[in-house]
C-alpha cells in the first residue's frame, strides 16, 4: 500500500512538474525566438551602413576622449579646490594648488585653440593634449601627409613654446 501511495504521489508530482517544465520550455523557446529575430533585424538594417558605422566609431572615439578628459579635469580641479578651501591646508599647499589649477586652465585654453586651428586647416577632427614636456595630437586622417604634419607642427610652434621634438602627431585610422 505504501508503495502504491508513493507511486501515486510521484505520478502527481510528475504531472505538476510536467506543467512547469512545459511552461519553462515554452518561455525559453520564446526567448530564443526573440533573440534570433532581433539579430536578423539588426543585421538586415545595419548591413548596408558599414561606412556609417565606421564614421560613428571614429566620432565616438573623439567624443569619448573629450568627455573623459573633461571629467578627469573637473575632478582634478575639484580636488585642488578642496585643498584651497581646507582650513588644514598649509599656505604652501594652497599656493601649489592654485598654481596647478592655473596650469590646468591654461592648458585647457591652449588645447582648445590648437584643436580649432587644426580643424580650420581642413581636418575633420582632432584631439590635443599637453603636458609640461610635450604635445600629443590625434588627427582623424588615415593618410596624413608630411605637408599636413608640417602644417600642424607650424600651428603648435606658433601658438606654444613647444618645438618639433616635443610634438607627437598621431593619425587616427
Amino acid at each position: 500500500m505504501k508503495q502504491n501511495s508513493k507511486l501515486s504521489k510521484i505520478g502527481q508530482s510528475l504531472k505538476a512538474n510536467r506543467k512547469k517544465i512545459i511552461v519553462v520550455c515554452t518561455m525559453v523557446a520564446l526567448l530564443i525566438g526573440t533573440g534570433c529575430l532581433n539579430y536578423f533585424l539588426n543585421v538586415k538594417t545595419s548591413g548596408n551602413n558599414n561606412d556609417d558605422v565606421v564614421q560613428e566609431q571614429e566620432q565616438s572615439f573623439f567624443e569619448t576622449y573629450r568627455t573623459d578628459r573633461e571629467s578627469t579635469r573637473n575632478q582634478e580641479i575639484a580636488y585642488l579646490d578642496e585643498i584651497i578651501a581646507s582650513a588644514s591646508s598649509t599656505e604652501t599647499a594652497i599656493l601649489d594648488a592654485e598654481s596647478q589649477k592655473l596650469n590646468i586652465t591654461s592648458s585647457m585654453e591652449t588645447e582648445l585653440v590648437l584643436e580649432g586651428l587644426i580643424k580650420a586647416k581642413g581636418f575633420e577632427d582632432c584631439i590635443v593634449t599637453m603636458s609640461t614636456e610635450n604635445v600629443n595630437i590625434v588627427v582623424m586622417d588615415e593618410d596624413l601627409t608630411l605637408e599636413e604634419a608640417a602644417q600642424i607642427l607650424n600651428i603648435v610652434e606658433t601658438e606654444t613654446t613647444f618645438t618639433a621634438p616635443d610634438v607627437v602627431i598621431i593619425p587616427y585610422v
